[in-house]
């Protein structure tokens, strides 16, 4: 049974289904024929899932034209029934958090979990064993274990990812933790999910950073920056990141799944709501 309680448990590890056709929009810039997906992240309706219908509110969500989720746990009673409603509506989870570990029992349990909900990428939110600065020991080490994960969720049927938040951008003894994963993970293993706002937030290019490792971002986190010093989140279209560059890139690269974010979201239905007016009408 999915209670408040594991919720709460459920988004920091995915948040933070064969399914009928999902809706799908064009995107600019692509051949003709290419279709992209709309997703989100779970997170940003935290307290609308938990207090809430959350039958009634993913369905909303589907009428807004999304179609794809990234979540780590079901909803409801069971995997089986959770993945049976997705279908009925249209909706398709696509990628779930695996904790950085070496525990390989924590491990199986994690791939067990997103296995059950069908999902195809596995995402270590925080790829890291400490909080900034981060050191060259620090790269090192997480590297190494990121590899190791990498290699265990492709037995298990699944593609691992790496997720950035701006302390990757902050310059170390050698170059930036970015650089430096980028560099020393196997690229046929390690993916990332590339959050842009977290990139532009480092004080690094979002653009110029995904063509500098083109092939690796099978997944992007779709948040804006709010105008002003204090560099706030905001729902996409509301702040100050250039999103037709991105996306332009995005279909260079043939990347096909975007999740609208915003952390701390007041009203995250309503956040969702204009951001895929925003995406539909000026972007996709």
């Amino acid at each position: 049974m999915y209670t408040r309680r594991n919720f709460v448990k459920t988004i920091a590890l995915g948040a933070a289904a064969a399914y009928a056709a999902p809706a799908m929009v064009s995107c600019s810039g692509i051949a003709s024929g290419n279709r992209v997906n709309l997703g989100y992240i779970a997170g940003i309706l935290g307290r609308d899932l938990r207090d809430r219908d959350w039958q009634s509110i993913l369905r909303q969500t589907t009428e807004m034209g999304y179609s794809e989720l990234e979540i780590g746990n079901y909803l409801g009673d069971s995997a089986a029934s959770f993945l049976s409603f997705c279908r009925e509506i249209g909706l398709k989870p696509i990628a779930g958090g695996m904790n950085i570990t070496e525990d390989i029992n924590a491990m199986q349990e994690s791939a067990d979990r997103l296995n059950a909900l069908k999902i195809k990428y596995a995402v270590s939110y925080w790829p890291w064993f400490t909080g900034a600065p981060l050191s060259l020991e620090d790269c090192k080490r997480s590297a190494e274990v990121l590899n190791k994960m990498g290699e265990f969720c492709k037995k298990n049927g699944l593609i691992f990812c790496w997720h950035n938040h701006d302390l990757e951008f902050f310059p170390m003894e050698e170059g930036t933790p970015f650089d430096y994963l980028m560099k020393h993970t196997d690229n046929d293993l390690v993916k990332c999910e590339l959050d842009i706002y977290w990139v532009k937030k480092g004080g690094a290019d979002p653009l110029q950073i995904m063509k500098k490792y083109p092939g690796m971002y099978p997944l992007l986190h779709i948040k804006d920056m709010a105008p002003g010093e204090e560099q706030d989140f905001a729902c996409p279209g509301e702040g100050i990141i250039n999103w037709n560059q991105i996306f332009e890139e995005a279909a260079n690269q043939n990347i096909r799944h975007y999740f609208v974010e915003r952390d701390n979201a007041e009203d995250g239905l309503e956040c969702l709501r204009v951001s895929a007016e925003y995406l539909k009408s000026e972007v996709l």
